[in-house]
């Protein structure tokens, strides 16, 4: 027999939010938050940002620091050995060393057996000196060190795609957090497995794991972003929720500073995880996930009042709290529920006259983004093993000021910043592409870094800008299918990121160029997007817009 519906919040709930109509005076602070007439009754009793929304936006941005840690990671726990005074190669198991002959790269061995006759062997065992325990030596790598680590790399960047398509498909059953914490729980399960494993393939497949851990993280952590804010402060977190991954960049080096062994840096990344389970108890869910999604709309009722009491109270909106709360979520929770179903793939390419060159820009742009965005990362690596720390700090500074650039573009110039985060990576990657004009003298480590920290920064702006406001001009239907389309497209593409490093083995300024070359395709592509020009009200004037 289903319980009674309650028309208002409980008498309790009333005496602990001390509401009273005539008690009830607009703060400083509650006039600071302006509500417009489209807002529902949630976005009305939480505001649009508040103390409730900050604790929970930064619980959720701590995701970005272990997934940025987990795919970063390689560049520390693989780092370049040197043959001769690192390691050489074992030549007991083809006898005597008088026979034999080792190559300068101690991967080849010519073994003499008497009478002229001469062999070619590759190297199968190695000694190597008392020093930092690395990736490539525990699994003996050092002949093909840059493969191995592009494919360990990729099957990161593969559980990042595979992540981000089940955590999608999840959250039609799974509410969001449900989601975020069973990735977090199986991203302490994984990394510890990582760590531990002593094959090289359970290896590669626990990077995987984690790297879907991670993306069910990120993926279900913007949903919950997404709909707890409103207004300019949804924009600005979303622009925001990327310097967290830049941040855990900055902080990666001080974990892999005092580790003598790679297992080391891998249980170390693992601990952070442990604290964000800890504030789990204060991470919301999605309130409109819940009116939408729950069997029960009685359930869904209750958890949801239950969650904007609690919001209210510290966001001290308590007077905002309406007395027939209940039956206005549940005509919010019929609202939702009889919204017309996510449009199809192909309804994407049609609408208005540049729809055609709205979505094939969006995808290029994004996909080379993304792969810049990774490669210029992992490629450090070429600059030299002793400058790999305050590379890295480096390369994450300016990924922060590449995102704090995007803001400013999307809050001064919104109409204009498409083609100025367009102009910003077509002139960073040209700069980046001088790098050949000194590829022939001995160029100072701090030089390199230029050319690759300017087009980072531009490939930065643009990608936090594309991610945040890529959907603003499609309808609300198309939104969440177009988002869905863009980045599971570039995330393909982005799996070619960590072979692309593999160029610096035939020269440094050829893989830094590639990746300059498409920050310059992807700031083509942008400079094709434009602006509706006022979001707000509705598909037909961003119809009318668009035929213009």
């Amino acid at each position: 027999m289903p319980k009674p519906r309650r028309s208002s919040p409980h008498p309790d709930a009333f005496s602990q939010i001390s509401y009273s109509i005539d008690g009830c005076q607009d703060t400083e602070h509650e006039d600071a938050l302006p509500q417009n007439d489209s807002d529902d009754i949630i976005t009305q009793i939480v505001g649009h940002f508040g103390i409730w929304q900050l604790r929970s936006v930064l619980i959720i941005f701590l995701c970005k620091i272990p997934a940025a840690w987990f795919m970063a990671c390689i560049i520390f726990t693989a780092p370049d050995i040197h043959p001769n005074e690192e390691f050489t190669c074992d030549t007991s198991a083809y006898g005597v060393a008088e026979n034999c002959s080792v190559s300068q790269d101690q991967c080849s061995v010519l073994v003499a057996y008497g009478d002229g006759n001469f062999a070619m062997r590759q190297c199968q065992k190695f000694n190597y000196a008392e020093v930092f325990h690395s990736l490539i030596m525990e699994f003996d790598l050092v002949c093909l060190c840059d493969i191995f680590v592009a494919w360990s790399q990729y099957w990161h960047l593969f559980g990042m795609f595979l992540g981000g398509v089940v955590a999608t498909r999840l959250m039609r059953v799974l509410s969001p957090r449900r989601v975020y914490i069973s990735g977090i729980l199986g991203l302490l399960c994984c990394g510890v497995c990582t760590a531990l494993v002593n094959d090289f393939s359970l290896h590669c497949s626990f990077r995987c794991l984690s790297a879907v851990s991670c993306s069910f993280m990120m993926t279900s952590g913007q949903v919950i972003l997404t709909d707890i804010t409103a207004g300019k402060y949804r924009q600005g977190v979303l622009l925001l929720y990327e310097t967290f991954w830049s941040l855990g960049v900055i902080l990666l080096p001080a974990i892999a500073a005092g580790a003598n062994s790679w297992r080391q840096i891998v249980v170390g990344i693992t601990t952070l995880p442990l604290l964000i389970v800890l504030l789990l108890p204060w991470l919301p869910d999605s309130p409109r996930w819940q009116l939408q999604r729950f069997v029960s709309t009685d359930d869904a009722v209750d958890c949801v009042m239950e969650l904007l009491l609690k919001a209210a109270s510290i966001n001290d909106r308590r007077c905002k709290v309406p007395h027939d709360l209940a039956a206005q979520l549940e005509r919010l929770g019929d609202r939702l529920r009889a919204q017309p179903p996510p449009a199809r793939w192909l309804e994407l390419w049609h609408g208005h006259k540049r729809a055609t060159i709205h979505m094939m820009a969006t995808h290029m742009a994004l996909a080379t983004f993304l792969i810049g965005h990774m490669g210029l990362l992992l490629n450090i690596r070429s600059f030299g093993r002793d400058y790999l720390s305050p590379n890295t700090i480096v390369i994450g500074l300016v990924e922060i000021l590449g995102c704090l650039l995007a803001m400013y573009l999307a809050f001064h110039h919104n109409v204009r910043k498409w083609q100025w985060a367009g102009a910003l990576c077509i002139l960073g990657g040209a700069i980046g592409c001088l790098c050949w004009f000194f590829n022939d003298a001995e160029m100072p480590i701090a030089l390199w870094m230029f050319f690759a920290a300017v087009p980072k920064a531009s490939i930065s702006c643009a990608q936090a800008m594309l991610l945040t406001c890529m959907g603003e001009a499609m309808p609300a239907e198309k939104r969440d299918p177009f988002a869905f389309s863009v980045v599971t497209w570039a995330r393909v593409w982005l799996l070619s990121a960590s072979f692309l490093t593999v160029l610096r083995e035939l020269s440094t300024a050829l893989s830094l160029s590639t990746f300059c070359v498409l920050a310059i395709l992807g700031g083509i592509c942008t400079c094709c997007l434009r602006t509706p020009l006022d979001g707000h009200k509705g598909q037909e004037q961003e119809q009318h817009y668009w035929q213009l």
